[in-house]
């Protein structure tokens, strides 16, 4: 079937975090919100329907998942990612941060250290600090069009206390996805260096043309030891409000350890909900993510278009992956709170803070373009006429 990306869907009233919620996030009502990464698209049909059918049994008790549910998550990942995963290497989450607590919890001790390459995903810091670990910063570097990996910056700042580094690809907020060069140097590193590497892959679905998403346990059968991968549909397929992850761990010691941690956190199986949803899309939502990646690509396009012509002070650094943009605002030399000020009071458009995302973020901002292409128009229509005052 033919889906409508540019259908407007009313979003009001459903208990959405990213709609319904204005005054309580930014303390306005009459804001855009184009911030947090979820999608305004339906789900694919068939997961729809599935849900329907399963909603009219009408019994919702404790569920687990079948030989369905691991086969849904090996093809996938065959398919789309030329890895070949096997069923005991797979441990159910009910999402990626949580698991990425529950991991630090597991192989990092209070006041050991955990890297990060920054700007990064936020919640990063908040699991490592919550857990009473230090959090190493290894700062990506901009080069002439993308960031690359500070590979020297890594070496110089590692010690015996470091057991963790967290690696984001495809990197939210900056869009790299990582190629398989630079993913094997980082790896020599953290073997070394006897560092076990937590892959963030939740956006691995998510690739815009001319790029290829390779996990890094894909690489060798060394990497894979000492290697977590995180991966969800949650992102794929807009279903984050499901809370399904499934983290995948090919080394037996390292599993037992993280499973053992989430016994001892009463951590249950998937909901009923969640099941049906991720097998289903899996096996029968390739169709619609195939359309959804042309038309974010098309969007990718007319963002980066409309802001060589109408705003050309301002720099987009064009994502390799993910469904976010990220915004170079520091020309028009705006602090970060009065660069967040101006976007929400002057341009009426929320969009994600780049300074939480920690050092190098300041003075940057990140958009989520998986929406209609009529919202993209207002949000950056609003941007622009906002900053012809400045």
């Amino acid at each position: 079937m033919i889906y409508n990306f540019d259908e407007i869907i009313e979003r009001e009233n459903t208990n959405s975090i990213k709609w319904n919620f204005n005054r309580e996030n930014f303390g306005l009502e009459d804001v855009l919100p184009m911030w947090v990464a979820d999608m305004d698209f339906a789900a694919p049909q068939p997961v729809i329907e599935a849900l329907i059918n399963r909603a009219r049994h009408g019994i919702f008790g404790y569920s687990k998942g079948t030989d369905r549910y691991y086969q849904a998550i090996i093809e996938w990942m065959h398919k789309r990612h030329d890895w070949q995963v096997k069923r005991e290497w797979i441990t159910f989450c009910p999402g990626v941060v949580p698991a990425l607590h529950w991991i630090v919890k597991a192989f990092a001790e209070p006041g050991t250290k955990v890297v990060v390459q920054t700007p990064v995903y936020h919640p990063f810091f908040r699991v490592i600090k919550n857990n009473y670990c230090e959090v190493i910063i290894n700062p990506l570097k901009m080069g002439p069009e993308q960031y690359l990996m500070d590979l020297e910056n890594l070496e110089q700042q590692l010690d015996n206390r470091v057991r963790l580094f967290f690696l984001c690809n495809p990197h939210n907020p900056v869009g790299r996805v990582w190629q398989k060069e630079e993913l094997i140097e980082l790896g020599k590193i953290c073997l070394k260096n006897k560092i076990i590497i937590v892959a963030d892959e939740v956006h691995s679905d998510l690739i815009c043309q001319g790029y290829k998403h390779v996990p890094i346990a894909a690489l060798s059968e060394e990497l894979a030891q000492c290697t977590i991968v995180c991966t969800s549909p949650s992102k794929t397929f807009n279903m984050a409000g499901l809370q399904i992850s499934n983290i995948i761990i090919p080394n037996p010691d390292l599993c037992r350890k993280f499973r053992d941690v989430l016994m001892l956190n009463q951590v249950g199986g998937p909901n009923t909900f969640a099941i049906t949803a991720m097998e289903s899309a899996y096996f029968e939502g390739e169709e619609w993510l195939e359309q959804l990646l042309v038309y974010l690509e098309g969007n990718l396009n007319w963002l980066s278009e409309f802001v060589k012509r109408e705003i050309p002070d301002l720099k987009l650094v064009r994502p390799q992956g993910t469904y976010l943009g990220w915004l170079d605002f520091r020309c028009f030399r705006l602090e970060p709170l009065a660069l967040k000020s101006f976007l929400l009071k002057r341009a009426k458009v929320a969009l994600s803070d780049g300074y939480i995302f920690g050092q190098g973020g300041e003075g940057f901002a990140r958009i989520n373009i998986a929406c209609p292409r009529s919202l993209i128009i207002e949000g950056m229509e609003r941007i622009r006429n906002a900053l012809k005052n400045i």
